[in-house]
């Protein structure tokens, strides 16, 4: 029996490998007020329900910080890419945050999106302010 879950196995890691990380393809962070952005991020992921998925996306500092998530509650296997929206509250110091996705099997890694708060758009993002 121990033949055939070793075939098994062999046969399966390609399939989870092949779902490689998630990439953060755009980004749409508006203010809502001084300290509280809107983030609309779209991800993209080959999710494999029900082991491999995309399950969350942050907001960090360049540096690493975490300023707040966005927790996937389940994958998106016919929904790619796809677009999620979250309140984060920023200190108005930052002025540079960095969206990363994480997935369940890669962790992070994927291609993120580096936004500028300052600046109106850049690649691959717009920033908006409803003042």
């Amino acid at each position: 029996m121990k033949p055939a879950l070793v075939a098994l196995a062999l046969l399966l890691a390609p399939a989870v490998v092949f779902a490689g990380k998630a990439d953060v393809l755009k980004v749409e962070a508006v203010e809502e007020r001084g300290d509280q952005w809107t983030f609309v991020v779209t991800v993209r992921h080959d999710d494999k329900d029900p082991d491999h998925w995309a399950d969350w996306w942050i907001v960090r500092t360049p540096e690493g910080r975490e300023l707040g998530r966005r927790v996937l509650l389940h994958s998106h296997v016919d929904e790619q890419p796809f677009t999620r929206d979250e309140r984060i509250h920023l200190p108005r110091t930052v002025t540079v945050v960095v969206v990363e996705a994480h997935d369940k099997v890669h962790g992070y890694g994927g291609k993120t999106v580096t936004v500028d708060l300052t600046k109106a758009s850049g690649p691959g993002y717009v920033v908006k302010r409803v003042r």
